[in-house]
């Protein structure tokens, strides 16, 4: 797009870094290969590539694109609809879709859209309308941070089927799946995986807080073909069970973890009542119960602040929280500066 004239294939060589033709008869070969298969992607994708010549004195072929018929036309965004766009782009926390996310703005922005700069007093500034700035007072988020979440996005993605061991409600047993994902969907604030069990033969759907380890991609890419009519959203409200609604007794110490005090209700300061069987805690935390549904889910997040939270009760989660710390210990064995080197 950098010149309005025909670039012939051996120009191309010499002007595209990491692109050059090379000496032997080879080289030269594998750099025609390569240009056919560029070349075919450009149109795949859609970039108007054009063939012609410069001169009537010369057979050679040349090839250009003209930046007119490759650039996106004016893009005019309705207040509504720049709302929309904003919020799509800062709905992501996990890092595989910040990106694109992020990227998708920028294109937007260079096809003429207002994007938000901080400045709400300039034109195409922060609540300008039709930017695309975050609405003040309002900034969403999509919790993914399943570790399952990025790899089945990816299996989704590239049609490839997955191996990954499970753990059902209320089973303390872990068994391998092997599926063909279909679609990765966000139910009640929670990520379910929806696809064919090739262990049962069935259509199933998972959630991917009680995936038990690593999702491992088996098989060729393309492989797995989602089945004409599959609505992956409505088979996860048809079979995701319901949450029966539980009680944690949680020790917190004091001065920490505010966003787990939230909605949390005391119970007592310092030490357990006697009344009340559960074992002491230490003086400095005091005593809180707070509800939860996904056992898995919370005990993620207790795990995140370290000493300053011991379970009580009940016994599930002290066992989901002790095995996640369990882990993450096993993790740093042989890390430099890790359990090997004190």
């Amino acid at each position: 797009m950098a010149t309005s004239r025909f670039l012939t294939v051996s120009q191309l060589g010499e002007l595209v870094e990491g692109y050059e033709p090379g000496v032997t008869a080879e080289e030269q070969d594998a750099f025609r290969r390569m240009f056919e298969r560029d070349k075919a992607y450009l149109r795949e994708i859609g970039i108007p590539l054009e063939t012609g010549r410069d001169s009537a004195f010369t057979d050679e072929v040349g090839y250009r694109i003209h930046r007119g018929d490759y650039a996106l036309p004016e893009i005019a965004l309705a207040p509504d609809e720049a709302a929309a766009l904003a919020l799509a782009g800062s709905l992501w926390s996990v890092a595989a879709l910040a990106g694109p996310a992020a990227s998708a703005l920028r294109k937007l922005a260079a096809g003429g859209a207002a994007v938000a700069d901080g400045e709400p007093d300039r034109p195409g500034g922060a609540g300008g309308p039709g930017s695309l700035g975050a609405l003040d007072g309002f900034e969403p988020r999509v919790d993914a941070a399943e570790p399952a979440f990025e790899p089945c996005l990816a299996a989704v993605q590239s049609g490839r089927a997955i191996r990954f061991p499970y753990r059902k409600v209320g089973d303390a047993d872990i068994a391998e799946r092997h599926v063909e994902p279909w679609g990765v969907v966000s139910w009640h604030g929670r990520w379910y995986l929806v696809g064919h069990d090739l262990h049962r033969g069935a259509e199933r759907v998972f959630r991917l807080s009680r995936v038990a380890g690593a999702v491992r991609l088996v098989g060729p890419a393309g492989a797995v073909r989602v089945p004409a009519g599959v609505d992956v959203a409505a088979m996860v409200s048809a079979q995701a069970p319901s949450e029966r609604e539980r009680t944690a007794t949680l020790a917190v110490r004091r001065g920490t973890c505010h966003a787990l005090r939230r909605g949390a209700r005391p119970v007592s300061a310092g030490c357990v009542p006697p009344a009340r069987p559960h074992p002491a805690v230490p003086a400095d935390m005091d005593l809180l119960e707070r509800t939860f549904t996904d056992t898995e889910r919370f005990a993620r997040w207790i795990v995140g602040s370290g000493p300053d939270v011991l379970v009580v009760a009940p016994p599930e989660l002290r066992t989901a929280v002790i095995a996640r710390l369990h882990a993450a210990s096993g993790q740093l064995v042989g890390a430099p500066g890790g359990a090997d080197g004190g």
